[in-house]
């Protein structure tokens, strides 16, 4: 078990492993049955950390595949770390920021703080780049709704704040990330100069002034990332984001229907809610991709699951609805949940 720290229960160099599901209470055979399942999916690969070691892995762990809206949630990290220190203010109008768009925002519009962003509550619903199908069905007309009065999944707002963090701390947002996040957790993979793309760049036309900041990333280097928000922030002696601001950004602030709720820029269970087909444990939530990508961190079990498909295949995707299936064979491995808050 060399490279884990038995304090904090965080990798140091490399990742520790259990040496048996059943000896962290698991069911091996149980755990058979999710790898069995994900082999009749498009899934690329699979990490398990429980306890912040390794219980189970397969596939492409080391391959880096774009990770499509989960970079909000490594945005919202930025957030934290910055609105902390004063950077930026999370009570600042887009009007006192000076944001705007290709066709203008309106006097309303531009009443919308950067709260309101982060819990995509802007009523902002300008053209944007980045959008889905899904997406684009759920964006409201133009003025329909005030700021902080509405919520919808809105690309609009996830874009604006990686403008937003740049203008206010004068920084390029992927060295910050590199910074302030991969290198203090020790992401073995993730690299600066190679897997932080500036989407906007590449739209034509070009449907808003603000990028899309994304990411390539490993399943190993994203399971990193969910325990550190698992741990609260911290990573042995060094609180890398503010605990209050973990705590607060996964908080069910809005109602997303089979979704569960939407904290700042996270998916939140709500009563057991998450996806179809299956029932999580409360203080369960996500960060999710297009295509199927997943990074779930639930307290109750000490667990982070990533998941990764291939998305760069054209076709490869596995749906809602069937990684509901997979949480729930997963849990029908698990050991009871616990009561309290995880180790840190």
């Amino acid at each position: 078990m060399a490279g884990a720290d038995s304090r904090s229960s965080i990798p140091r160099s490399g990742w520790a492993f259990h040496e048996a599901p059943e000896a962290a209470g698991w069911s091996g055979r149980g755990l058979e049955a999710v790898r069995a399942y994900t082999e009749t999916l498009d899934t690329a690969a699979v990490v398990i950390v429980e306890g912040g070691r390794i219980l189970a892995r397969w596939g492409e762990v080391e391959q880096k595949y774009g990770v499509y809206s989960i970079r909000k949630s490594l945005l919202g990290a930025l957030y934290g770390i910055y609105a902390d220190e004063g950077a930026i203010h999370l009570g600042r109008t887009l009007e006192t920021l000076g944001i705007d768009d290709k066709e203008g925002l309106t006097p309303r519009e531009k009443k919308a703080t950067v709260m309101h962003l982060l819990a995509a509550r802007s009523g902002v619903y300008h053209p944007t780049g980045g959008e889905s199908e899904w997406m684009r069905t759920l964006r409201e007309p133009r003025g329909s709704h005030g700021p902080g009065t509405f919520w919808v999944y809105n690309n609009w707002d996830f874009n604006a704040l990686g403008t937003i963090f740049e203008q206010e701390t004068g920084l390029d947002l992927f060295e910050a990330f590199r910074d302030r996040v991969a290198v203090p957790i020790g992401m073995e993979d993730w690299r600066y100069e190679d897997d932080g793309v500036r989407d906007g760049e590449r739209w034509t036309p070009r449907a808003s002034v603000h990028d899309m900041f994304t990411f390539r990333m490993t399943a190993l280097d994203l399971a990193r990332f969910g325990l550190l928000y698992l741990r609260e922030g911290r990573w042995g002696e060094e609180q890398v984001v503010p605990r209050d601001w973990i705590r607060q950004s996964v908080l069910p602030y809005s109602d997303a229907g089979i979704n569960g709720a939407y904290g700042y820029l996270w998916w939140v269970s709500r009563q057991g809610i998450h996806w179809p087909g299956v029932i999580v444990p409360e203080g369960t939530y996500s960060a999710r991709g297009i295509g199927g990508h997943r990074l779930v961190v639930m307290p109750a079990l000490d667990l982070v699951l990533v998941h990764r498909v291939d998305t760069s295949v054209k076709g490869r995707e596995v749906t809602s609805t069937q990684f509901g299936r997979l949480l729930a064979t997963l849990l029908d491995a698990a050991p009871s949940p616990r009561t309290g808050p995880a180790p840190r």
